[in-house]
């Protein structure tokens, strides 16, 4: 009996740790990942006091674990982190307003390259929270993402 639960907690907590998201949080880090990887990269521009609905009805489903893995670079930009330093700040509120990003949060998807150390980005699109669900909001994703031809 105790090594059935003891292989129980393990496994449940291997597979928690498994759906943990690695966001990145660095833009110049998340560039070479998306370059690497060949996958846009889906820029979450945030900040404290926010309303937690994507977080919590998106970003911690399964299934967008899951798309997302397979699908993008997952970066995460909060423009209250007060920890970033003056130049990532200075650059995250760059990147709002070139995108175009009114209210938090929001979402930006983009590829971006770097050509003698100047980096251009290529925007996508963008999607904030909308009631329905992950699937719902990953259907919309996908659409941004593979445009019908």
């Amino acid at each position: 009996m105790t090594k059935k639960l003891l292989l129980l907690f393990f496994l449940g907590s291997f597979f928690m740790q498994a759906q943990t998201l690695a966001w990145r949080t660095n833009m110049t880090d998340a560039i070479a990942i998306s370059n690497e990887q060949r996958k846009p990269m889906l820029i979450l521009f945030t900040a404290s006091g926010v309303p937690e609905n994507l977080q919590n009805e998106i970003f911690k489903t399964p299934d967008f674990a899951v798309w997302s893995r397979d699908n993008v670079v997952l970066v995460k930009l909060d423009l209250s982190d007060i920890n970033a330093s003056d130049s990532d700040r200075e650059q995250n509120v760059k990147l709002k307003n070139a995108f175009g990003v009114e209210d938090l949060p929001e979402v930006c998807f983009a590829m971006a390259s770097v050509r003698k150390n100047k980096t251009t980005f290529s925007a996508l699109g963008k999607i904030a929270y909308k009631p329905g669900g992950a699937k719902a909001w990953i259907a919309e994703s996908n659409t941004i993402l593979h445009p019908p031809e």
